[in-house]
């Protein structure tokens, strides 16, 4: 779900937002911002490099991160936020050789990368009817002032799929920067067991919830730099824990149209990773 929300709803005129406060301009506002979204996650015209500290009760992995037109690229720089031993410095570095030799295995990470964009979308273009808003006043967020929506089932709202069955059971609240028209922070809960694929195959169960926050990152381009999930479930039969937390920091832009192999190349120039312990205290701020 991360990544996103959307709208293609029709969006009014800007100018509705600032003709008083009666519900239906909130409402609108949190269309505008849904559809900016959208739009958003559909832009290849600004990629990034950043890290990405990903943290679960098992490991915590720091990577770097290349968004290109071929797919991410990822570099392992850190473990448990310690430095890559010698021998596992030469295996990312083999990774990474193997990668740029034999162009077929980035193919396959771009195809799965595809299509969990694919699912992704599903759910997020079901947002605008699948859920009720309703306004729950102001606030500060990171970026300046944001108003705060919560939200609850459209119970008129009948899933297509199984991907958006999940919002039909969810329940939390929504903030919008008011002056990007932007989503800050999205957090949802799980009020009811959400079965999926007849309860036979996999299962999510009450109690679950995630966190997602974005901000400006520089130049009114927005990035998703907070994500945490909490859930348990089963699949086919087997119980499964997803306990996971992933802040990203230290964002750069890179050239549009960039190719992984030049991705590859750029973090070969560069020789040694940056300090891991300093990504740590930047996702933590």
């Amino acid at each position: 779900m991360v990544r996103l929300l959307t709208s293609f709803i029709l969006i009014l005129p800007l100018a509705a937002a600032a003709q008083g406060t009666p519900w239906h301009d909130d409402d609108a506002l949190v269309k505008r911002a849904l559809s900016n979204e959208v739009h958003a996650a559909g832009d290849t015209q600004h990629p990034m490099r950043y890290c990405l500290r990903k943290s679960s009760p098992r490991l915590t992995s720091t990577k770097e991160i290349f968004e290109t037109r071929d797919g991410a690229v990822a570099r392992l720089i850190a473990l448990n936020d310690s430095p890559l031993s010698a021998e596992d410095e030469q295996k990312e570095q083999a990774r990474l050789a193997s990668l740029l030799s034999d162009p077929s295995m980035q193919r396959h990470r771009k195809q799965s990368e595809d299509e969990d964009s694919a699912r992704a979308m599903k759910v997020l273009r079901a947002l605008p009817n699948a859920f009720v808003y309703q306004s729950a006043g102001a606030g500060t967020g990171p970026a300046g002032a944001v108003k705060k929506f919560t939200f609850k089932p459209n119970p008129k709202f009948d899933p297509p799929d199984l991907e958006t069955q999940l919002l039909t059971q969810m329940t939390g609240e929504i903030w919008i920067d008011v002056a990007q028209e932007r989503v800050a922070r999205l957090e949802g809960h799980l009020n009811k067991d959400v079965d999926l694929a007849w309860g036979i195959l996999a299962k999510l169960n009450k109690g679950g919830w995630i966190v997602i926050e974005q901000a400006d990152i520089g130049a009114h381009q927005w990035h998703i730099v907070h994500f945490q999930m909490a859930m348990t479930g089963r699949i086919f039969f087997s119980t499964k824990v997803f306990d996971t937390t992933e802040d990203e920091t230290r964002f750069a832009p890179l050239p549009a149209g960039l190719s992984y192999k030049q991705a590859i190349q750029m973090v070969e120039s560069e020789g040694a990773p940056a300090n891991p312990q300093e990504s740590k205290t930047q996702a933590n701020r």
